[in-house]
């Protein structure tokens, strides 16, 4: 099986094409590379707690983004969460990246989600791996 790392505008995080996707915008802000997300009650466990597997996933989209804000196509190999506080529903959080450590195609990055209040709701570290396209059949013919 060949993987190909197309945007169709499909992604549940950030495809603007996905009628139930996320929708997440990302920008830099000094060396962090962001997105602000608030967890409405579709996004809920318990009532007015925003569920772990969402909080995850876009912990690992912006660890996952950053890569691609530099043209690095790379794809989850191992993410680890730490969850500190409930994220509430309807609370802006911000969701904060930065690349740790790059060594040949693996690369190492960590992020935080932080309440309004300033507390770190979850930290998780990742490791990507970069990922090279296969050579198309015009390459491979020569």
């Amino acid at each position: 099986m060949t993987i190909s790392l197309t945007d169709d505008g499909m992604c549940f995080c950030c495809g603007q094409n996905n009628p139930i996707g996320l929708k997440l915008a990302f920008a830099w802000e000094g060396d962090d590379y962001v997105t602000y997300f608030t967890p409405g009650a579709v996004h809920q466990s318990y009532a007015g707690i925003t569920h772990g597997g969402i909080v995850s996933t876009v912990l690992d989209e912006v660890m996952g983004r950053i890569m691609s804000s530099r043209g690095i196509p790379a794809v989850t190999a191992r993410m680890e969460v730490r969850f500190r506080h409930a994220v509430p529903t309807g609370e802006r959080v911000r969701f904060a990246a930065r690349i740790v450590r790059e060594r040949g195609k693996v690369i190492d990055a960590s992020a935080t989600a932080v309440l309004a209040d300033g507390r770190i709701a979850a930290e998780a570290t990742g490791r990507f791996l970069v990922h090279a396209a296969p050579a198309s059949s015009e390459e491979t013919a020569m």
